[in-house]
């Protein structure tokens, strides 16, 4: 008798931890059965159609040809999403990832022969050693439900301890290099220092070789990989199809997120120079103001920050009323940022999606001049917007 009760016991016991295990799962996203809405712009009527809700902090979404698309999620999943809204079991084979803080599985780009190769790139919190972590990215076949061929082909070193300050967003030139961007793990001072990759953004080959362009390629005590630095947290990197400038965006701390068009071996300042302070409300110990020489400025900059991530340019259609924006996510301000450009001057400023108080954490154009926007929630959402169209 006390053997059954005993055996009736342990069932119980592995009946609940079973049910407790299953609702600490996460729910499997699903098509989003939310319906369209109209919202007002200065242009006109934007249209906004969510795609697929239920995603767990999702971080990055690529546009696959034929319509389908690969949304990747902060906890270390990478799903493959219908044009349709249905939602993939996660795909396998993905590196494993630091899931902690800000760190987790981030960026995810279509290599520039993927028609051919299939390739993507992944960038991602790599754990360490200990509590070490380190922003990585890696290249890989993407297949229908797993990858292969999967390698690291750049690790930011040294790895640290922490949760913060990652970046990271991967852009290519078109010229054969592909740029990466990162931040400086929360240790300001490590953006200075050209003998670590902390608050770099850095330029190799596609095939992961050094550049012998560089600025820093004949250096010694330097890393060769870096392009350009005295970076915080860079969470936007893009190219502008019009003329192949890269423009990279980054948080400030309390004010001065930036956007820059970072060139070959300049220091952008950080924390020497600054337009933010400190979350305490108190400057930032090692600033010494908003200038200096050898520092450069920002391109433009936010005095409050809206907390950028992900960027996109929305050119080539010369009687559309956006043409020749630039769209930024913005994570603080909970909205999508829209700057009409004249070349490469910013002459004004939208906010759009503001009703929605989600934060926007990546933007992405496709051929046919539609928005795809990713909310980055614990019930993140993929959203197609369709803006306003030509008069």
């Amino acid at each position: 008798m006390r053997r059954l009760r005993l055996l009736s016991t342990c069932i119980a016991m592995s009946l609940a931890l079973n049910a407790c295990a299953q609702s600490q799962a996460p729910a499997q996203p699903a098509t989003s059965a939310e319906p369209a809405r109209s919202m007002p712009t200065q242009a006109g009527t934007l249209q906004v159609r969510p795609i697929a809700s239920g995603l767990e902090h999702p971080w990055a979404v690529a546009l696959l040809p034929g319509g389908d698309f690969l949304v990747t999620e902060r906890p270390g999943r990478l799903r493959r999403i219908a044009a349709n809204g249905t939602v993939s079991p996660p795909i396998t084979g993905v590196p494993t990832v630091f899931a902690e803080g800000q760190g987790g599985l981030l960026d995810v780009v279509l290599d520039p022969d993927f028609a051919s190769n299939k390739r993507i790139w992944l960038s991602f919190a790599e754990p360490g050693d200990g509590d070490t972590a380190g922003t990585a990215v890696a290249t890989a076949t993407l297949g229908d439900a797993a990858l292969t061929d999967v390698g690291v082909i750049y690790r930011q070193l040294p790895k640290l301890e922490g949760g913060n300050h990652f970046g990271s967003r991967i852009a290519f030139d078109g010229k054969g290099h592909v740029f990466i961007s990162q931040g400086e793990r929360n240790e300001r001072a490590m953006a200075q220092d050209l003998e670590v990759l902390q608050g770099k953004l850095v330029r190799l080959n596609v095939d992961g070789t050094q550049p012998a362009d560089n600025p820093f390629a004949s250096g010694v005590g330097v890393r060769k990989a870096i392009w350009s630095y005295g970076h915080r947290n860079m969470q936007g990197l893009a190219v502008d199809p019009r003329t192949g400038t890269l423009w990279e965006s980054e948080h400030g701390p309390r004010g001065g997120d930036e956007l820059n068009l970072p060139r070959a071996g300049k220091n952008y300042g950080w924390p020497v120079i600054t337009h933010g302070i400190n979350y305490s409300g108190l400057k930032i110990p090692e600033a010494e103001g908003k200038a200096k020489a050898g520092m450069e400025q920002p391109h433009h900059v936010w005095e409050k920050s809206p907390g950028l991530s992900g960027m996109a340019f929305f050119v080539g259609r010369p009687r559309h009323p956006w043409n020749n924006s630039l769209l930024l996510g913005a994570l603080a301000d909970r909205n999508l940022i829209r700057l009409t450009l004249d070349g490469d001057k910013v002459v004004s400023e939208e906010r759009l999606l503001g009703d929605l108080g989600k934060r926007i954490r990546d933007v992405r154009v496709s051929a046919d001049g539609k928005v795809y926007v990713l909310t980055d929630e614990d019930d993140g959402q993929l959203l197609e917007l369709v803006p306003p169209a030509a008069p």
